[in-house]
């Protein structure tokens, strides 16, 4: 991970290089068995440099808490490493210039979970345009991983009635992490 960041640099690969204040790597367990992907980088994220630290941060550690288990213990990144202007979604060349080191993030990490926060990080990892409401609630394969596509912790904390088809997914996934110990 040390190599990865290292050669990421003062990433100028795209035009959101302009507008950030950190490059948001990622952070956890080096040799995590489950990992979070998210979309990018919101204001809080790009203040402090660390991923998920905003209100939907907080929740995600809420939801990593529920399955008995830190933030400590896993992996947390995202799709891009730069916020976008005014939050909005990554744009398609903007994921291509960021993938190539989540992907050798992943490959570093070698979880056997990765659990896609979104629909953003749901269509990229799987390569998919189906709709994350339809992603959701069963696992897939990425590259021999077990994939678990589920809703933002920001869409979240605008549909809280969103919250319950999360838990099911995190209650699939729970069951799977254990039985895999």
């Amino acid at each position: 991970l040390t190599d990865i960041c290292s050669d990421l640099g003062d990433c100028q690969r795209c035009k959101l290089a302009s507008g950030r204040t950190h490059i948001v790597f990622g952070s956890g367990q080096a040799a995590a068995k489950l990992m979070f992907v998210g979309e990018g980088p919101g204001f809080e994220e790009d203040q402090q440099g660390e991923p998920f630290v905003g209100a939907a941060g907080q929740l995600l550690t809420k939801i990593i808490a529920a399955i008995n288990l830190s933030r400590k213990q896993v992996y947390i990144c995202n799709i891009i490493k730069c916020r976008p202007p005014a939050n909005r979604n990554p744009e398609p060349d903007e994921i291509e210039s960021c993938l190539p080191f989540l992907e050798r993030q992943i490959a570093a990490i070698q979880p056997d979970f990765i659990c896609a926060l979104g629909k953003i990080a749901a269509q990229t990892l799987l390569k998919s345009d189906v709709p994350i409401s339809r992603l959701r609630g069963r696992f897939y394969d990425y590259n021999g991983i077990r994939l678990m596509p589920t809703y933002h912790p920001a869409y979240l904390l605008r549909n809280p009635d969103k919250k319950r088809a999360v838990w099911e997914d995190m209650k699939m996934l729970m069951k799977e992490y254990r039985y895999e110990d």
